[in-house]
């Protein structure tokens, strides 16, 4: 099948918000992250080279488009377009809240930045998180800049959106933590298996609301204490730290 303009037109129009949610889908990009996905959300159509199509001969995808690497630059959200191109539908997850009871998980207050997102749903992945939920006003997880920078995460992790303030306020006796000036060491307290990490947005930190929610708050130190030095932590980086740290103690 050839590309035809309208068709290009249609994966171009899939950068704008408003119309990935308006048809359900999202875009990948490259042989590593198309490959990650492929079989784990339904590919609705699919634009690669020659070379790559003779590569991965048994795809299941509805309708595959052939092209040259000209052609690919036509649609291409990248500036070094990558073999292939795919468009997947949106996944559509129950929220169960009793998994936070039972497991790790991540919440997102208002996380602003694609790349800092899509960073945090690669390092849920790495530490074995596999729910996040993330308030409304939270960047979106099919921005194709999130996308690319999970990495082929958003395979394995599931993300929620929803009135956070509501969710955590119905976690009764269960933790629920965040960073903050005047939490405590976080390598000096004992951190549990189960419960919610909440990581806020990369101005502000954790909103006011939310914060008075949250009941065990915790502090990363500099290092050396007293040395003057950067005045925060990226938000992908903090998430990392405190990642760590509790999965640290897991194994002692």
């Amino acid at each position: 099948m050839l590309l035809s303009k309208n068709k290009i037109k249609y994966i171009r129009s899939l950068e704008l918000k408003k119309k990935r949610k308006e048809e359900k889908v999202f875009i990948a990009e490259g042989p590593k992250l198309v490959g990650d996905l492929l079989g784990i959300f339904p590919c609705i159509l699919l634009v690669a080279t020659h070379d790559w199509l003779i590569e991965n001969p048994n795809i299941q995808v509805n309708e595959v488009i052939e092209v040259n690497n000209e052609e690919l630059l036509k649609v291409s959200l990248l500036k070094h377009p990558q073999q292939v191109l795919a468009i997947f539908e949106q996944p559509e997850y129950a929220t169960d809240i009793n998994v936070i009871k039972k497991s790790l998980c991540l919440a997102l207050d208002d996380v602003q930045d694609p790349g800092n997102l899509g960073t945090i749903i690669r390092l849920a992945d790495w530490f074995g998180i596999e729910h996040v939920f993330c308030s409304l006003n939270t960047a979106d997880i099919y921005n194709p800049k999130t996308v690319q920078a999970t990495m082929g995460a958003i395979a394995r992790v599931k993300v929620h959106y929803l009135p956070l303030y509501e969710l955590i306020d119905k976690l009764q006796d269960c933790p629920v933590y965040g960073t903050f000036l005047d939490g405590k060491n976080i390598y000096a307290e004992s951190l549990s298996s189960y419960g919610l990490i909440v990581m806020g947005n990369e101005g502000n930190g954790i909103s006011h609301d939310i914060a008075g929610l949250i009941n065990r708050k915790l502090y990363i130190p500099n290092y050396p204490s007293g040395r003057e030095t950067s005045e925060s932590l990226n938000v992908a980086i903090a998430t990392a730290i405190t990642c760590a740290e509790f999965r640290r103690q897991m194994l002692m």
